[in-house]
């Protein structure tokens, strides 16, 4: 995307949709495979990469540490590894709003033995680090923080390391603190055993981050949930080359769109990229999607929605109470599914919305009320009733890719609808808008 960002995008109201998307790579598969392609040996060529904001910062900050990565053609990155040394051992880095760059490069970099500078929007200054660093102090890492305890940004100092063997993370804030030190501790060459503090959210990302340490050669021994082990000679192998998944979080949105169209008698949409053989647990949308009365059909790199026989005949979906720990992005779309429900529904288990882009369970239940629904927020949960009647809406963003792509979804609603700052979606999928025009009328 280029040129200045829209201040505003005006939706018409929607009735049908029907075609198949092609999904963009997915984040969090991209933003890990950049990072471990550049910390193994050899070179690998990495295909389907999500070009977004997130991995711009990402390949940025890679090549600021002397990395070189070279763009073979628009959807293909060939990285050439630096057997776990980073070149440059003095940078800035400034990561704008991606987690998945932040919290993994903070624990890789506290182990490089350089002076590092991690910074990034106003945003990522509300965003906790501060388990990770607690984490990477107990192997001796020298981190201060350069404004508040416990957020970005952050100063990285060369440090005397201490290897042990056990080192213990809190769990129940966000899981890439876990992932960020499990793709670090590879550099010590040391068997560490990582035992995680309370409930581990999410865990359907450390999936991710498992698959991905494997893929580059580390396999790491889990015990459950509760504990996890890096062996003592892991070493990160390029595997050569490398296909990113689509987007299994972007696929929520069309998917959603084809159930709801299926209640006036359109659909469905498939999108290809995931299916079940994905990695990504936030194709478990799809199940979730199904009890909403989607009707959906899966393949094993394609998914396909649209609506059952019994939420057609009733012209609304189904209200569903979900505990929505395991797809945590993907339950914002169902937040504005819930608005074509015959009742209330309860989106449980959500108290990672709160550290993401934005507080997303406060600025959800806003935005959602806008709309003419009742919304009840907790600290871990929305309860949503449908509007009656709807009403017409401007929705604010909060500059959070994920509220402009669901609430685009409430174009069904048949209200004049206004999306500000539309083009935040850059973040990770800048096309988002148009693909969405393909695929509806």
């Amino acid at each position: 995307m280029s040129g200045t960002r829209r201040a505003c995008l005006d939706l018409q109201p929607l009735r049908g949709a029907h075609g198949t998307v092609r999904l963009p790579g997915s984040k969090s598969i991209s933003n890990r495979t950049l990072l471990l392609a550049a910390l193994a040996t050899g070179t690998t060529v990495l295909r389907e990469v999500l070009d977004s904001d997130d991995t711009r910062h990402m390949l940025a900050a890679l090549r600021a540490l002397g990395v070189a990565c070279e763009d073979t053609d628009p959807r293909a990155v060939r990285i050439q590894g630096t057997g776990g040394a980073f070149p440059v051992k003095r940078a800035e880095l400034f990561l704008g709003n991606a987690g998945t760059a932040v919290r993994p490069l903070t624990a890789v970099l506290a182990l490089c033995g350089g002076e590092y500078r991690i910074d990034g929007v106003p945003r990522m200054h509300e965003r906790p680090i501060g388990d990770l660093v607690d984490a990477l102090r107990q192997l001796g890492a020298v981190i201060d923080y350069a404004g508040n305890i416990g957020f970005p940004p952050l100063c990285i100092h060369p440090a005397t390391l201490r290897p042990r063997d056990e080192v213990s993370i809190r769990g129940n804030v966000s899981s890439q603190f876990l992932t960020g030190l499990l793709m670090a501790l590879p550099l010590l060459g040391r068997r560490t055993r990582v035992l995680i503090e309370g409930e581990l959210i999410s865990k359907p990302y450390v999936e991710i981050t498992l698959n991905a340490l494997r893929q580059f050669g580390v396999p790491v021994a889990r015990e459950g949930w509760a504990a996890f082990t890096v062996p003592g000679d892991a070493r990160y192998v390029s595997p050569g080359e490398v296909y990113v998944e689509g987007d299994a979080s972007s696929a929520s949105y069309f998917l959603a769109a084809g159930a709801i169209a299926g209640l006036y008698g359109s659909g469905p949409v498939r999108v290809e990229g995931v299916g079940r053989d994905s990695t990504q647990g936030d194709v478990r949308f799809a199940d979730a999607l199904a009890r909403m009365g989607a009707e959906v059909r899966m393949g094993p790199n394609w998914i396909e929605a649209g609506a059952d026989a019994a939420a057609r005949t009733a012209g609304r979906l189904r209200a569903i109470d979900l505990d929505c720990n395991h797809i945590p992005d993907a339950a914002m779309t169902l937040a504005v599914a819930a608005l074509f429900a015959d009742g209330p529904s309860r989106l449980r288990n959500i108290a990672s919305w709160r550290v993401k882009e934005t507080d997303r369970i406060t600025a959800m239940a806003r935005e959602l009320a806008k709309l003419g629904a009742a919304v009840e927020e907790g600290t871990d949960y929305l309860v949503i009733t449908p509007p009656s009647p709807w009403r017409p809406a401007t929705i604010d963003t909060y500059d959070d890719h994920r509220m402009a792509m669901c609430f685009a979804l409430a174009a069904f609603g048949g209200v004049a609808l206004r999306i500000n700052d539309p083009d935040c979606v850059a973040k990770t999928f800048p096309a988002f808008f148009e693909v969405l025009a393909g695929i509806t009328h």
